[in-house]
C-alpha cells in the first residue's frame, strides 16, 4: 500500500535567513528540484498562492519583512498544503545581494514595492542600479523580471533603471496577470487602486 503524503506544516514552509557571508542553495529547501522563482514583498501571499497552485512544478520563495504578513502567509501556504512554496522573513535587498549564487533564478516578481515617496527617502527604494546589477547576475538567460507599481514617479525610476539596459529585453505585452494563474484576483494594492481608477504601471523584462 502506498504511503500517505506527509502533511505540510508551518515548519516546512518557513525558512530562516542565512547567516552573514553564507551562500544558499535554494533547491535544498524543496523535496525535488525545479525552476525557481522569487517574489519580493509577498504581503498576504495572494500572488504566491495563485502562482504556486497553478504551477506545482515551479519552486517558489516569498520574502516578506512585515512580521504579521509573514506569519499569515506561512500559515496560508501550510493550510493549502503547498509543497513547492517557502517563505522567509528578511531584508530582501541584503538577501539578494549577499546570499544567492549566480544564475539561480528563473523569474523574479516584485509587485508594489514601497515607493518611499518623500525625496529624502528615495535612496531606500529597492529598484536602484546596484540592486539591478546584482539581479542580472542571478537571472538565468531567458529568465523573467516582472514588476508592478501604482506610484507614477517610482514607475519612471523603474523605467530609467531597467528600460535601457543592454542585457534586458522589455516585454510590453506581458504582465503579472499573464503568469499568476487562473484564480488570480490581483494584489491588495492593485484591487484598491483599480477601484479608485488610479493607473497601475506594469513592467516585464527578459534576461538576454
Amino acid at each position: 500500500m502506498p504511503l500517505e503524503p506527509k502533511a505540510v506544516t508551518i515548519s516546512d514552509i518557513a525558512v530562516e535567513p542565512p547567516p552573514e557571508a553564507t551562500m544558499v542553495d535554494p533547491m535544498a529547501w524543496y523535496d525535488t528540484p525545479g525552476p525557481w522563482e522569487m517574489e519580493i514583498g509577498c504581503g498576504k501571499g495572494g500572488f504566491l498562492l495563485s502562482r504556486a497552485r497553478a504551477n506545482p512544478h515551479i519552486r517558489m520563495l516569498g520574502i516578506e519583512w512585515a512580521s504579521k504578513y509573514y506569519r499569515s502567509t506561512v500559515d496560508r501556504m501550510a493550510r493549502w498544503q503547498l509543497t513547492n512554496v517557502r517563505v522567509m522573513r528578511t531584508d530582501a535587498k541584503i538577501f539578494v545581494m549577499r546570499h544567492l549564487p549566480p544564475q539561480c533564478l528563473d523569474a523574479l516578481h516584485i509587485y508594489h514595492p514601497d515607493p518611499w515617496p518623500k525625496k529624502r527617502h528615495h535612496k531606500r527604494r529597492l529598484i536602484q542600479h546596484d540592486f539591478a546589477n546584482t539581479v542580472l547576475t542571478l537571472l538565468k538567460p531567458g529568465a523573467l523580471w516582472l514588476l508592478q507599481t501604482d506610484h507614477q514617479e517610482y514607475a519612471e525610476q523603474i523605467q530609467a533603471v531597467l528600460g535601457l539596459r543592454s542585457d534586458l529585453t522589455q516585454l510590453f505585452d506581458q504582465s503579472i496577470a499573464d503568469v499568476a494563474g487562473p484564480e488570480w484576483q490581483g494584489t491588495n494594492f492593485q484591487i484598491k487602486y483599480t477601484q479608485q481608477d488610479q493607473p497601475i504601471h506594469h513592467f516585464a523584462f527578459r534576461r538576454k
